[in-house]
């Protein structure tokens, strides 16, 4: 679907969603032609693991419907005309946002719990890394938000539907939101779910032989390299039967940060 469509989709969003602010519905501002980058080039490379500051960031597919809520922040003209995580080049009158770990041209509607306004941006950057933010949004989302002079807001993300060719999860029902849902999966392999990272491959094989029989579920340990050239030992619990049980442990809270991953 083209990116003037998706602009049209949330020209129209704020009277279907029914966001309380005041005023004449959005109409895009500012050069709108840029293209989404769709390639499955630019999605394998962005859904690898990456290292900003010693932390090492793991992008996970997601569902439409999935929320999260936390600080979001705004970037503008010191990055617009740069190029972004996916290639594009950034222009901060367009509706987007940068988020850490969320697959690119994810479309995401964002609440400003303060004050109700919503938008609806799409993923193509990395950040926002600095301190607990977990979004950073263009300055055209920011303003429709009601955050520049502030800098920050809380707000509530959801999922509502993917570009072309991104890799989403799968074994969720799709919602009608107008727009095209893409259903693809990112490239196969099993659901696992994550229990512990470690610096050194002897921690990593402790960890795994303390915990290795829990529910039935097989415990295995995969390096990885992160942008230092750095190798990080994973530990990992196999076995799950659908994205849903996997998820379901994940969140069980029997091991603190756990997140599911695809293998």
């Amino acid at each position: 679907m083209s990116y003037l469509k998706i602009l049209k989709f949330i020209a129209i969003s704020f009277f279907i969603t029914g966001c309380s602010w005041s005023g004449a519905p959005f109409t895009p501002s500012g050069p709108t032609s840029v293209k989404p980058n769709t390639s499955a080039n630019m999605h394998k490379a962005t859904m690898r693991p990456y290292t900003i500051n010693g932390k090492t960031y793991y992008p996970t597919v997601v569902s439409v419907g999935d929320k999260a809520s936390g600080t979001a922040s705004w970037y503008g003209p010191d990055f617009h005309g740069k190029k972004t995580s996916n290639g594009e080049i950034y222009n901060m009158h367009n509706m987007t946002a940068a988020h850490k770990t969320l697959p690119m041209n994810t479309i995401l509607k964002v609440t400003n719990l303060k004050n109700s306004r919503s938008v609806v941006v799409r993923v193509n950057d990395r950040g926002p890394f600095v301190g607990n933010r977990v979004l950073d949004l263009s300055k055209a989302a920011a303003q429709q938000l009601d955050m520049i002079a502030n800098g920050t807001a809380p707000v509530s993300m959801e999922v509502i539907g993917f570009h072309e060719n991104t890799p989403v999860a799968q074994n969720k029902p799709t919602q009608n939101t107008g727009m095209q849902m893409n259903t693809q999966s990112f490239v196969g392999g099993e659901f696992m779910v994550q229990i512990g990272s470690f610096k050194n491959q002897s921690g990593a094989q402790r960890y795994k032989n303390e915990h290795q029989s829990i529910m039935g579920y097989k415990t295995i340990v995969k390096s990885f390299s992160d942008d230092n050239g750095v190798l990080v030992y994973r530990v990992f619990l196999t076995g799950f039967r659908s994205e849903d049980e996997a998820r379901d442990f994940a969140k069980s809270g029997k091991f603190e940060g756990a997140f599911i991953v695809r293998g």
